[in-house]
């Protein structure tokens, strides 16, 4: 197990709410410890146990929320 702080260019957002919901979403996710998502900065930053969920599994549930998350 290793904890893995990744940030991310989060793309489609257009307002705070989008940014909250994205946050709230990731924040629930097994193997996610921290989240924070920013509109302003259209980025987003993750820490998450690598032994439990994938760069692309972050990726993929920001997509099926309509946006998009590219690793920086």
């Amino acid at each position: 197990m290793a904890i893995i702080k990744k940030q991310f260019d989060v793309g489609g957002m257009h307002c705070g709410s989008c940014a909250a919901g994205i946050q709230m979403v990731l924040s629930t996710q097994d193997g996610i410890q921290n989240a924070s998502v920013s509109w302003d900065t259209k980025s987003g930053e993750v820490e998450f146990d690598d032994s439990k969920v994938t760069v692309e599994q972050i990726q993929k549930s920001v997509a099926e929320l309509g946006y998009s998350a590219t690793p920086k």
